[in-house]
């Protein structure tokens, strides 16, 4: 399941895992005009990892994901 919100200055979707346990932490993606950054609570250290992707990054996933 996922849900979108459009703030002020991004685009926020919240991918929540479902099915059967053990379950994922919920990922946040934060999409800006510049960046996209990616947030999972780490349960492990207690903190939030975040990986942050340029749009040319974020295109290159993209075009990975889908090949000719």
């Amino acid at each position: 399941m996922f849900s979108i919100e459009h703030e002020f200055d991004a685009t926020v979707v919240t991918l929540v895992d479902e099915g059967t346990a053990p379950l994922g932490e919920d990922v946040i993606i934060h999409m800006f005009e510049d960046c996209v950054t990616i947030e999972q609570y780490d349960p492990r250290t207690d903190t939030v990892q975040t990986i942050t992707l340029t749009n040319k990054q974020v295109q290159d996933l993209t075009d990975s994901l889908n090949p000719p």
